[in-house]
């Protein structure tokens, strides 16, 4: 055999054992799981139902435990203007702390900075779902629009869970819930059961996909099903 060709069996042979040794490495799993934002009206008209709020946060990671996790951004906006983005959070202790650490301060609507953000944050590493809580809409509809035609463009979708009976308010989150790609649902503050199934389905949706999701409403009541029938409309 001539040095060429020993050479070249000699660099096979490094090259097997490198391949070799790279395959028995432990594999180490990278993934976050789904990045959801978790949106709240934190002005003074949503005080009573805030502490409701807190206790069912817990729903949007057990809900995805077997789904790969999730990774929750908590967004709030109260008062003069104040708007807050937190940290990306991966338990519900830290995401619990954070909200127990808010008080309702009386304010209009700044829902159009929530959207934003979640331009922002898609375009860093993709937002899989968008939920908001809120019981009124009181800024410009076609502004909310055009941010929400931006967060469908980028597959980024908003869910809307409207507390109360506003039905100007409805007409808007209808839109911004279609234009994005998401699902609109009102819900009622005696009935907590309802949003805590509201979570869990978007939580489900964000972690999982839309087969997650199909899989888990087999399970649940008329008021889930009617979110899913919206998506992708």
């Amino acid at each position: 055999m001539s040095r060429k060709d020993l050479k070249t069996v000699s660099d096979r042979q490094a090259i097997d054992a490198f391949i070799q040794q790279v395959n028995s490495l432990p594999k180490v799993h990278t993934s976050e799981g789904g990045r959801l934002i978790f949106a709240l009206d934190a002005t003074a008209s949503r005080e009573a139902s805030w502490d409701q709020a807190c206790q069912l946060q817990s729903e949007l990671f057990l809900a995805t435990q077997h789904l790969g996790g999730l990774s929750v951004q908590l967004n709030y906006y109260r008062g003069f203007g104040e708007f807050v983005a937190s940290e990306w959070l991966r338990n519900t202790q830290d995401l619990l702390q954070r909200m127990n650490g808010v008080s309702c301060l009386g304010g209009h609507t700044q829902i159009e900075k929530v959207l934003k953000n979640a331009l922002k944050e898609t375009r860093i590493t993709p937002v899989k779902a968008v939920i908001l809580i809120v019981d009124s809409c009181e800024e410009p509809v076609d502004h909310l629009c055009q941010r929400a035609g931006e967060l469908g463009m980028l597959r980024t979708p908003v869910f809307i869970f409207h507390e109360g009976h506003d039905t100007d308010a409805e007409r808007a989150f209808r839109q911004i819930c279609s234009l994005s790609g998401g699902a609109y649902s009102p819900f009622d503050a005696n009935s907590p059961s309802v949003l805590r199934d509201l979570l869990s389905a978007v939580a489900v949706y964000a972690s999982g996909g839309p087969k997650a999701l199909e899989q888990f409403t087999k399970s649940q009541g008329a008021h889930i099903k009617r979110l899913t029938q919206q998506l992708g409309r």
